[in-house]
């Protein structure tokens, strides 16, 4: 191995090793999220293959952009038939069937009233993004309430409402935007004794009081805070929002671009609690894969002004007609209602193993978070244990990432099987004990940094 490198490339095949120094080498790392020396060269399914042929079971999908997986063979028809004859190569200055189609699709499957229009993008952090602005530009109001620990997008001001972003300081904080505590049932306020009612209480406390503040162009919201560690909410804090900001006259925005789309066990996650966003943000599997990204709400917001949002391969031809089949196969072969018995599953098989360093298991349908601790009781985040975790899941064949430091995220493709379900069990069980073990060395560890 190449001195300088990171350890632990040694244990690649010699193919893996190769292209993983190539990267090193090449690809800017500002664009990097590494948790172990990942070298992959195809995919099928709930696998991913290694350069050199090893096989991994992928409970990733790619931070829930493959969500039909890998190589889903509608997709694939899809994209090779759209590719033959494109009529251009984006929705700029042309409308063609698939760009229409999928607002139309779109508009039929997201819940709201009036006149609607449909945002066409390239990921959710740019539809996260135009949001914001158009509904500022709209409104005429310029403050932003966001929570900690959210995640919004990784560009513009999308990246500003991000906690996540602000928090790392990898962005300058937005003294426009207005921070607010997201409601953890697991971690509730430690002077209040009553747990999940207690968060829930706080949380809408710092909402109101922001938005009592006025000048609030938008709230912005996950229905399940993902890279924040996977928190799901109590009930009644989605409806609580959407009471709050009709109260102060201020958009509700939910971003589902993580876990939206039949990952949550019903197809929109905000529909969990009731309620009905003014505007919804898209992206991963929307695509499942392939940049497409889309906001939906109302013709007011997203009408004007006129090319205030240029992206020229925005709409294109090939991505619209794979969104569209997308949102056809979710319906079609019913992975929404997969995803709930697949989830149900998941994390019976994870509560059996017993560990007491699983502080917490949580989740909707395939949208999953394990949090490790360092005992129950005290229920110490330890971040040093999910990290020389996921490496030792990797080592054993599985594909998942932590987030919010020490929260395994259990994200696998919502075409899973009950088999798949069985052993990703298996191998996270027996990733968490190795891990506490000491099994992965820290200098192994430490050179893969995640967030």
């Amino acid at each position: 191995m190449t001195f300088g490198f990171p350890p632990g490339l040694d244990q690649l095949a010699p193919q893996a090793r190769d292209l993983y120094i190539r990267d090193l080498k090449s690809v800017a790392g500002i664009e990097k999220l590494r948790f172990f020396p990942l070298a992959v060269e195809s995919g099928f399914g709930c696998t991913l293959v290694e350069a050199g042929g090893r096989e991994l079971l992928d409970l990733t999908a790619t931070w829930t952009a493959a969500g039909l997986g890998h190589g889903h063979p509608r997709v694939v028809e899809a994209m090779t038939q759209a590719a033959k004859r494109p009529p251009g190569a984006g929705g700029l200055s042309a409308a063609h069937p698939d760009s229409v189609g999928l607002a139309e699709d779109l508009l039929a499957l997201v819940p709201g009233a009036g006149d609607r229009r449909v945002y066409l993008g390239h990921a959710g952090s740019d539809a996260c993004d135009v949001v914001i602005r158009a509904s500022r530009f709209a409104t005429g109001k310029k403050r932003i309430v966001g929570f900690h620990h959210s995640y919004h997008g990784g560009i513009g001001v999308a990246m500003a409402a991000s906690g996540v972003h602000v928090e790392a300081g990898s962005v300058t904080a937005d003294p426009l935007t207005t921070f607010v505590d997201y409601p953890n049932p697991y971690r509730p306020p430690s002077t209040d004794p009553s747990g999940p009612e207690a968060a829930l209480r706080a949380s809408l406390g710092q909402v109101e009081a922001a938005l009592a503040e006025g000048d609030v162009a938008c709230l912005m919201f996950e229905p399940i805070l993902a890279d924040g560690g996977m928190v799901v909410p109590p009930p009644g804090f989605l409806r609580g929002l959407e009471e709050l900001c009709h109260r102060y006259d201020t958009l509700l925005v939910c971003d589902e671009v993580k876990v939206g789309l039949g990952r949550p066990g019903m197809m929109h996650a905000f529909q969990l609690d009731g309620a009905t966003p003014d505007l919804v943000c898209f992206g991963k599997v929307l695509g499942n894969g392939l940049p497409l990204s889309a906001a939906v709400g109302p013709a007011e917001i997203l009408d004007g002004p006129s090319a205030a949002a240029l992206l020229t391969t925005a709409g294109n031809p090939v991505c619209t007609a794979v969104g569209r089949t997308v949102l056809r196969v979710l319906q079609e072969e019913q992975l929404p209602e997969r995803a709930r018995r697949a989830g149900e599953r998941l994390r019976a098989g994870l509560e059996q193993l017993q560990n007491e360093r699983i502080g917490d298991i949580r989740g909707h349908g395939l949208a999953n978070g394990v949090e490790l601790v360092a005992d129950r009781d005290s229920k110490v985040p330890d971040k040093k244990l999910a990290a020389a975790t996921v490496y030792r899941a990797f080592e054993l064949g599985v594909v998942v990432y932590y987030v919010g430091g020490n929260v395994l995220e259990v994200t696998p493709p919502l075409v899973i099987s009950d088999a798949e379900i069985d052993r990703a069990v298996e191998i996270l069980g027996q990733s968490i004990d190795d891990a506490a073990a000491g099994k992965v060395p820290d200098a192994v560890v430490a050179a893969y940094a995640g967030w």
